[in-house]
């Protein structure tokens, strides 16, 4: 059996060991001062109507930013060398999600190419820097006490696809110029691979991931601990749904309703099916799943063991 292509795995875990190493034991408090982070809950941005708008702000340690921002660098890095090695042919064999194959290019001028994405890095970068260092954040994501927790977590990753689902209807069909202005790029890709996860326009970036990321921590009290494990999974996991190649986890994942390479695959290459991206569960709820084992176009998904 090619039990080999269950070994990258692995990349699940690497994806979120920044905040897994932290947590275990407290072990933050034994690398950075009580000064330098908040045990508790701190509103940072105090805005009173009292003849008019009053802004009182004080300067959050950038400890907690630093350290989301690490998770998720670290998180990419896991990500990029398991692409690398797979690629190499280290997991078992190599299944394009589409039978005409995966798109042909060399892998390091697409790495140069997905690096150098202002939409994926410096949009995102920037939101998170600004709305931690203003105070925007909700008073829980400063607190660095209760670990990670697991619940919230899920929860921000329903919520975050959720609202996405919504954001990605809505620039499809609300309105053609917004199309053409937003998402259209994006959609150049019909045989997407891991690279083009975040190639295409600051519109698309502002409507389908920092709209949901606002709404999302509005709703979700996390801590520091499950919001830098929430960044890392989502930021990781949509390059991993870009694949050109389908992972061992695929066939779990498509029984789970989780996402999958194929799964997008059917949205890049039919344009109206599949919204989602971490979840297939609005797209089943709302009558827009299509399932990429019955698209012709695609490799079935393999066996949970192969011979």
């Amino acid at each position: 059996m090619e039990v080999n292509r269950y070994l990258g795995l692995w990349v699940w875990p690497a994806i979120i060991s920044l905040p897994l190493l932290m947590t275990i034991g407290d072990f933050y408090k034994t690398i950075f001062p009580s000064h330098t982070y908040d045990a508790e809950p701190k509103q940072y941005l105090h805005i009173r109507n009292s003849n008019g708008i009053v802004f009182e702000h004080e300067w959050p340690s950038p400890l907690g930013l630093s350290l989301g921002l690490l998770a998720v660098v670290i998180g990419q890095i896991f990500t990029l060398f398991y692409f690398f090695t797979w690629n190499a042919g280290n997991f078992g064999t190599l299944i394009p999600v589409e039978k005409n194959g995966p798109p042909v290019y060399s892998l390091m001028e697409g790495l140069k190419t997905h690096l150098a994405q202002p939409e994926g890095f410096l949009m995102l970068g920037g939101y998170l820097t600004i709305t931690w260092m203003f105070g925007l954040m909700p008073s829980s994501y400063y607190s660095f006490s209760g670990g990670i927790n697991w619940f919230h977590v899920v929860a921000q990753l329903l919520i975050q696809d959720f609202v996405q689902y919504g954001m990605h209807l809505m620039e499809h069909n609300l309105d053609k110029r917004l199309y053409r202005m937003s998402h259209k790029p994006h959609h150049r890709f019909t045989n997407p691979k891991l690279f083009d996860a975040f190639n295409g326009s600051p519109g698309d970036t502002f409507l389908m991931i920092l709209v949901p990321l606002i709404i999302t921590a509005r709703i979700v009290p996390a801590n520091v601990w499950s919001y830098m494990t929430f960044g890392s999974l989502y930021a990781n996991w949509l390059c991993l749904i870009h694949s050109e190649y389908k992972h061992s986890w695929d066939t779990v994942f498509g029984l789970l309703g989780f996402g999958t390479a194929a799964d997008h695959h059917v949205h890049h290459k039919l344009f109206v099916f599949n919204y989602g991206h971490l979840f297939m569960y609005w797209d089943v709820l709302f009558g827009t799943y299509k399932n990429p084992n019955h698209v012709a176009l695609f490799n079935p998904d393999p066996p949970l063991l192969t011979k």
